[in-house]
């Protein structure tokens, strides 16, 4: 299947469209999630502060990136979202392409006095995503689909970048991460039907084979940062 095939069946399913004329769901299928990697917590952290923190992280489809944050306790709101490039181009149609610099990221808004930023990094390293995979994740392929952390602030950054060189030197991976670690000059977010997908959409082919796995990863590993009640952008009963 073509990069861009697998866009265009995730766009169709997202209106709720089961499938489009000559394109097979099956290399879809052909995989499950990425199993999760036990991994250590960073040596440094973020000392809580009061108020509610932010950070920007890319690991693939969104969906899933989302769905985990959703289910992690101390996070207020997880917004899917377009992060790397303009806000004129930040658009699903267009970001599909590849061509705007944009990755699918998700806005992570946590509260610093019940989870830290160190433990959120712990999680997306450990749970969301592989962030060995260059410019993909699973069946989805391009520059959007990228691992990226889009640091808020210069310390968050500093600690991101020191995480990943105590991963590589742990060998946790059997290669090497390639998660790019980036100042964060904008977020803009996705369109409204890409929004709590995993949670209106629990039985979509994509959702159970790929995604769905990495919120039970999250209950199995961090139990003590998994909530059964997700934390939506919207209201489900409403859609």
């Amino acid at each position: 299947m073509h990069p861009r095939s697998h866009g265009i069946v995730r766009a169709a399913a997202a209106f709720g469209v089961a499938a489009l004329a000559g394109l097979s769901l099956f290399p879809i299928m052909s995989r499950a999630a990425e199993d999760a990697v036990t991994i250590p917590a960073p040596a440094k952290d973020i000392a809580a502060t009061a108020g509610p923190q932010t950070v920007v992280l890319a690991g693939g489809c969104f969906w899933g990136v989302q769905g985990v944050f959703q289910h992690t306790a101390g996070v207020l709101k997880a917004v899917s979202g377009y992060a790397g490039g303009d806000k004129s181009t930040a658009m699903y149609e267009i970001v599909s392409t590849g061509a705007t610099g944009h990755a699918e990221a998700v806005q992570v808004t946590y509260d610093p006095g019940r989870i830290s930023y160190g433990k959120i990094l712990q999680i997306y390293f450990s749970v969301v995503h592989d962030p060995t995979q260059l410019n993909r994740q699973g069946p989805d392929v391009g520059t959007q689909y990228r691992s990226a952390v889009f640091a808020q602030t210069e310390e968050q950054k500093q600690i991101a970048d020191s995480y990943i060189t105590e991963l590589n030197a742990a060998k946790v991976y059997s290669k090497p991460i390639v998660t790019q670690v980036d100042m964060a000059k904008g977020f803009y977010p996705a369109e409204a039907y890409h929004q709590d997908y995993l949670v209106r959409h629990p039985e979509q082919p994509y959702i159970v084979f790929h995604d769905l796995p990495k919120v039970r990863n999250l209950k199995k590993m961090f139990a003590d940062y998994y909530v059964e009640k997700p934390t939506l952008v919207g209201d489900v009963a409403a859609n």
